[in-house]
C-alpha cells in the first residue's frame, strides 16, 4: 500500500486548492469531509472523483459495504501530516472525498413552495436551510448570485447530506428568477417587520419565499415585486430572527399545513 507523505504531491495540492471557490468553479468539484457525509454521496449515486484516507483512518465504524463502496473509488492513503494539511476540521475523522458538482437544473414549478435566498452570508445559515428544506422532502432552493457558495465546506458540512438532494438554482438576477417564477403561477412572499400580515394567516400554495441577508434583509428591488408581505409574529423583544431560524419556521407552517390534509 503506497501512502502519499509530500505536501507538494499533485493530488495533495489540488485538493486544497478546492478551499477556495475559484477552483471548486475551475474543477467542477468540491470537499466533503466524514465518513458519514462520504456514505451519503455514495448513496445517492454522486460522482466520487477521489477519496483521501489517513494512514491512521479506523475503519471499524464502518459497515462492510460502505467500506467495499469506498474502496472501489479512486482511493488514496496520506499520513497523518498529509491529511493534516487539507482537513478543515479541528477534529478530523481521517477520511475526505472529492466530489463533482451536480448540473444544477432549472426552477421546477410544480412544488407548492420554493425558497429563495436573497444574499444570505453565512455558510451555517446557507447549510442549516438546506437541511430544513430536504426535511419537508422539497427539492430545490433559489440563491441569489451574492449568496455565500453553497459548496463552501462549512455550508456543505452542516447541510449533513442535504446537498446531495437539493437542486440549487444560482439566479445571475434574483429579480429576473422570481419574474418568471410569477409567469409560471406563483407568488412572491416576502418577510418584512413593517407587514401587519403574519405568516399563519397567508396560504402556502404556489409561493416563492424569499428569505433575506442577515443584517439587511430582503433587498428594496426584491420587496418592490413582492406580492405578499408578512412577519413572524414574537411576543418578546426580539424584533428579528436569524435566517435559518426564520425559513425553518415559514417551511413547517407549510408542513404542518401539509399534514394536516
Amino acid at each position: 500500500m503506497q501512502i502519499i507523505s509530500s505536501k507538494d504531491n499533485e493530488i495533495i495540492k489540488n485538493i486544497r486548492k478546492l478551499k477556495e471557490k475559484k477552483y471548486r468553479d475551475i474543477e467542477n468539484s468540491y470537499i466533503i469531509e466524514g465518513i458519514k457525509l462520504i456514505k451519503e454521496a455514495i448513496e445517492e449515486k454522486a460522482v466520487i472523483k477521489q477519496i483521501v484516507m489517513c494512514e491512521e483512518f479506523s475503519d471499524e465504524e464502518i459497515d462492510k459495504d460502505t467500506m467495499f463502496e469506498i474502496a472501489r473509488q479512486n482511493l488514496v492513503y496520506v499520513t497523518k501530516n498529509v491529511f493534516n494539511a487539507i482537513t478543515d476540521v479541528k477534529t478530523p475523522q481521517g477520511i475526505i472525498a472529492v466530489v463533482e458538482k451536480k448540473h444544477n437544473e432549472d426552477a421546477n414549478y410544480k412544488e407548492d413552495i420554493i425558497i429563495a435566498l436573497d444574499d444570505i452570508q453565512d455558510p451555517g445559515n446557507l447549510g442549516t436551510i438546506l437541511r430544513t428544506i430536504d426535511s419537508a422532502n422539497l427539492k430545490q432552493i433559489i440563491v441569489s448570485k451574492n449568496t455565500v457558495d453553497v459548496y463552501n465546506p462549512k455550508v456543505v458540512r452542516s447541510t449533513m447530506g442535504a446537498i446531495f438532494r437539493i437542486n440549487v438554482v444560482e439566479a445571475e438576477k434574483l429579480k429576473d428568477e422570481l419574474e418568471n417564477a410569477k409567469k409560471h403561477g406563483y407568488k412572491v412572499m416576502v418577510t418584512s417587520l413593517d407587514s401587519k400580515k403574519n405568516i399563519y394567516n397567508v396560504d402556502y400554495n404556489k409561493k416563492v419565499i424569499v428569505i433575506g441577508n442577515e443584517a439587511k434583509g430582503v433587498s428594496k428591488e426584491i420587496k418592490e415585486i413582492a406580492d405578499e408581505k408578512v412577519i413572524i409574529p414574537m411576543l418578546g423583544k426580539t424584533e428579528s430572527l436569524n435566517a435559518s431560524v426564520a425559513t425553518s419556521i415559514m417551511v413547517y407552517e407549510y408542513v404542518r399545513r401539509k399534514i394536516s390534509k
